[in-house]
């Protein structure tokens, strides 16, 4: 399989070369101004890809999405995907890239995973440019009034750097504030979040002028417009908010925009890339990251009602390897044939399902194959879904690319030619913040009880006061477990989660809750994967 020249790609998605901004022969912008002449194209039906509890055993999202779409392109239904971008932290720390794998890739592939067309660059500048005028702010006077010790807006780098989580500023400088700072990782920043949400690049400069960066000495919020630099942060936004169009192995056409990180982020794509692939083809390709506790979750509770998206259909990836770790078997063992681990395991995959059919969306499971899986395992899942009535594929895109995930096309197709959807968002956005925590806990987590440290109640307290009731929720949460203890594998009942802290991304119009240990900035494990790169060819 060879790539094709990027501007093919453009016109195979139905993107005429006038908004096609290349970046080399592979990758493309797409320049935003598509959008006024697509308007009136009527709009496809979009598919999330979402999928079990992750373990290290592998479940394969974007691989499922990717085969997906290659799927389609086998039976001749035009469909479009749309992917997140990934982060430099993972792809040299623990996960590696993020562009699908085997034969449901997307290229170049490496060019994908590293600087792509800049985005995480020029988020990362619009992020620490904010927090240098807000120290210089504070050097030259402080008209503002501002409170070191309340300053809410974080330095952000892409990359796993846990040195950098908490660290002193303006030292040894006399006519400096000396105080403590805090680093996140791009990705899981406010602003990554409102670059995903804008629905247009007017509204992207409404949202960045209502983020609350710190606190006065009165305890009044001080917003990014108070600051005056929200057209600085827009001319340097400007390319990154052009979503970017890519390739499958089969030279189907991607686009790839934002939104990495659905544990401590939302974890979606740009809605900006969502809704101009939902006017160009009948049928879109998405994904969610993470398990469908956070991911899905928040998809279908922030980024379809901010976005006004009713998807139409679910496929929940679920891989044989990763139910038998669900059901005890350790990770060196999963390559040996254990029917029973696995029929423990599928609790976990039928609390994803039940939690999805609360918000009303048909479900297509899709058994990811790995080539240690045993016939008498995929007979097993198989007979499972028959038995409980889900509608089901075996997928094997890895191997096969296109040609091994027809049949899960053919069943997408079904669901969506048959099946209505009754979308509806789990909670009402407009009840209390505490209200939405609790019922994302009970009624997604299984949680029992909801416990709240003091700070994280003052906070929700300050939101509500400053009138952000209305927020959407934004769990922070192990992407391992439905608890926000990472050890606890399976579906466990009759435990308790701890909301530790809150914060609120104006601009994103959510609050933000962390449970357990999270943490915004990761570390690099003991062996990164940037040291595992040291025996492969670098050109």
């Amino acid at each position: 399989m060879s790539l094709i020249p990027i501007t093919e790609v453009a016109s195979k998605a139905g993107i005429e070369q006038k908004y096609v901004i290349p970046y080399g022969s592979y990758k493309a912008k797409i320049d935003l101004s598509i959008m006024d002449e697509v308007a009136s194209n009527q709009d496809g039906k979009l598919v999330l890809v979402t999928a079990i509890t992750p373990t290290k055993a592998g479940e394969g999202k974007t691989t499922t999405s990717i085969a997906l779409a290659e799927g389609f392109g086998k039976i001749n239904q035009k469909a479009l995907l749309c992917l997140r971008e990934p982060s430099l932290g993972p792809v040299f720390g623990l996960k590696g890239g993020a562009t699908g794998g085997g034969l449901a890739s997307i290229a170049p592939s490496e060019d994908i995973n590293l600087h792509f067309t800049g985005d995480m660059h020029a988020l990362t500048s619009s992020i620490n440019l904010i927090s240098a005028v807000i120290d210089s702010h504070i050097y030259f006077g402080n008209e503002l009034n501002i409170d070191p010790n309340r300053i809410t807006w974080k330095r952000a780098l892409d990359m796993n750097d846990r040195a950098l989580r908490n660290v002193l500023v303006s030292m040894n400088d006399n006519k400096a504030t000396p105080r403590e700072d805090h680093f996140t990782i791009t990705v899981a920043s406010e602003m990554m979040a409102i670059m995903c949400l804008a629905t247009s690049k007017e509204d992207f400069l409404h949202r960045i002028e209502k983020i609350i960066v710190a606190f006065s000495k009165d305890n009044k919020p001080i917003t990014l417009k108070d600051l005056k630099i929200t057209h600085a942060v827009m001319r340097l936004m400007k390319d990154a908010l052009n979503p970017n169009l890519v390739q499958t192995l089969e030279n189907n056409p991607c686009l790839v925009h934002g939104g990495p990180f659905a544990n401590i982020a939302h974890g979606c794509n740009s809605i900006l890339a969502t809704k101009l692939a939902m006017k160009l083809a009948p049928i879109v390709i998405t994904e969610a990251g993470f398990g469908a506790d956070l991911g899905a979750e928040k998809f279908l509770d922030i980024k379809c009602q901010e976005g006004n998206l009713k998807p139409s259909c679910t496929v929940m990836v679920a891989t044989i390897r990763a139910l038998k770790m669900h059901g005890g078997l350790a990770y060196e063992n999963l390559a040996s044939e254990d029917v029973e681990a696995l029929k423990k395991g599928m609790c976990n995959l039928e609390r994803h399902i039940k939690n999805i059919q609360k918000f009303g969306v048909p479900i297509v499971i899709a058994i990811n194959h790995f080539n240690t899986d045993h016939e008498s395992e995929i007979e097993c899942l198989k007979n499972w879904c028959k038995e409980k009535g889900y509608v089901y594929a075996f997928l094997d895109g890895f191997n096969k690319g296109g040609e091994g995930s027809i049949e899960l096309a053919n069943k997408v197709l079904e669901v969506l030619n048959n099946q209505p959807s009754f979308y509806k968002p789990l909670y009402d956005r407009h009840s209390p913040i505490k209200e939405k925590i609790n019922k994302i806990c009970k009624e997604i987590y299984g949680a029992s009880e909801v416990v709240y440290e003091k700070i994280a109640l003052e906070k929700i307290k300050e939101i509500e006061d400053l009138g952000y009731q209305d927020s959407y929720v934004c769990m922070a949460k192990t992407p391992a477990s439905f608890t926000d203890d990472a050890t606890k594998l399976g579906a466990p009942t009759n435990f308790k989660i701890t909301i530790r802290d809150v914060s609120l991304s104006a601009g994103a119009n959510f609050t933000v809750a962390l449970t357990g240990n999270i943490l915004t900035m990761p570390g690099l494990p003991r062996i990164p994967a940037a040291v595992k790169m040291e025996d492969e060819p670098w050109m």
